[in-house]
């Protein structure tokens, strides 16, 4: 059961009730100092700040059971990220009987990535819980890219609650039989992380070379993809966002869509697309926003520079060359088919820029989605033909 559909019977204000007064630990922070601390106004958590607007102020923010982890594994993990100038938030010490301070929620509402280091002991402790709803209910408003570590147990057992996990659970319930609607969202929370794409050691490689991938991973998330500008007081852009995003229906890994927005020149279009890549960017394997298409493709030299920018951005190899347009759709082809990816692309007025850059739709990775912003839909329609969906602002 998902936290969205607990807390619809719960109510979300004993949630927020509930995350006010969680009982966890003030913490003493070893972080590496982050690019930017200027934004320290008094925040609430889960203030109506959107994920399209959000600014973040870490990279990663490391939640783990600090009896299993704290001095080798989660350090280490640590010391990797810092070496790799990824900002990372990781609590140093907890005491018992004391809050999770508000400051320490919105650490987690201001980072960008949380890692959730899973381990045997991490259902004991109920700061690690109350934690972990409040990482996926910023996940769910703002975008968080969330990744768990399944250290040395199986993902089946944080999912299902069993083994370790399920005699955790059994006592927090005895523990808490008053207040029962806390377990039951503790449980929800670990089915919910349990079925997220993460990593999991398994004790069969060394455990720097499991690190190494997990660096990987979070460089090329972090590096890879910055979310875009757009002024903070645009009126109606979450709505519209939202309604695309909604079209988009990310979820589904089956078929490939493309929503197609279009209208006048001003209404805005650029913003709303910028908002929609902000948001679902991150669920993608590769995610890229190309501009001006348009204006870029009035001679070859152009249309060839814009399909060597795609391949580097989504290959991460800035020294490919294109000799030709052709030979270029015929690379995007070969390299892209089997990445699930989300490709945007801005101000395109012929259904030729679309082919110059994609070739066929039909043989996009299941589960990718490329959103168009026009003025002509039906300069693009003959291309784009059943895998379209319209939204005219």
């Amino acid at each position: 059961m998902e936290i969205s559909a607990l807390l619809g019977v719960l109510g979300l204000f004993s949630l927020l009730r509930w995350l006010h007064n969680v009982e966890g630990g003030s913490v003493e922070v070893a972080t590496q100092p982050p690019p930017s601390t200027s934004s320290h106004e008094k925040e609430t958590p889960m203030t109506s700040t959107s994920s399209s607007t959000h600014w973040w102020e870490y990279d990663v923010f490391l939640s783990f059971r600090g009896l299993d982890t704290r001095r080798n594994f989660t350090s280490h993990l640590y010391q990797a990220l810092c070496d790799k100038q990824i900002y990372t938030f990781m609590d140093d010490k907890l005491r018992r009987g004391e809050k999770i301070s508000e400051e320490l929620l919105n650490t987690i509402k201001r980072s960008k990535i949380s890692i959730i280091v899973l381990s045997e002991n991490y259902a004991s402790s109920k700061w690690c819980l109350d934690e972990l709803v409040w990482i996926l209910e910023c996940r769910k408003n703002l975008g968080q890219l969330v990744l768990p570590v399944f250290y040395r147990i199986d993902p089946s057992e944080v999912r299902k609650q069993k083994g370790k996990f399920g005699v955790e659970l059994v006592e927090h319930e005895i523990n808490f039989e008053d207040d029962i609607g806390k377990v039951q969202i503790w449980r929800a929370a670990l089915n919910e992380v349990g079925n997220l794409s993460g990593f999991h050691y398994d004790n069969i490689c060394p455990e720097s070379q499991f690190i190494q991938e997990i660096i990987e991973r979070i460089s090329s998330k972090i590096f890879s993809r910055t979310h875009l500008y757009i002024a903070q007081y645009t009126v109606g852009l979450d709505s519209r966002a939202t309604e695309i995003e909604k079209l988009l229906n990310i979820e589904s890994n089956d078929t490939r869509m493309v929503a197609l927005i279009h209208g006048f020149r001003g209404i805005g279009k650029t913003t709303i697309a910028k908002a929609v890549y902000n948001k679902i960017g991150d669920v993608f394997e590769g995610s890229f926003f190309l501009e001006n298409v348009k204006e870029r493709s009035q001679t070859n030299d152009g249309i060839i520079q814009l399909q060597e920018i795609l391949l580097s951005k989504f290959l991460g190899d800035g020294n490919l060359k294109v000799d030709n347009i052709s030979r270029g759709i015929t690379m995007i082809m070969e390299r892209l088919r089997h990445k699930r990816v989300l490709l945007v692309l801005d101000d395109v007025d012929e259904k030729k820029q679309i082919e110059n850059l994609l070739g066929r739709i039909d043989w996009l990775a299941p589960g990718s989605r490329i959103l168009i912003t026009t003025r002509d839909k039906y300069a693009v329609l003959t291309t784009l033909e059943q895998y379209t969906l319209i939204y005219k602002d």
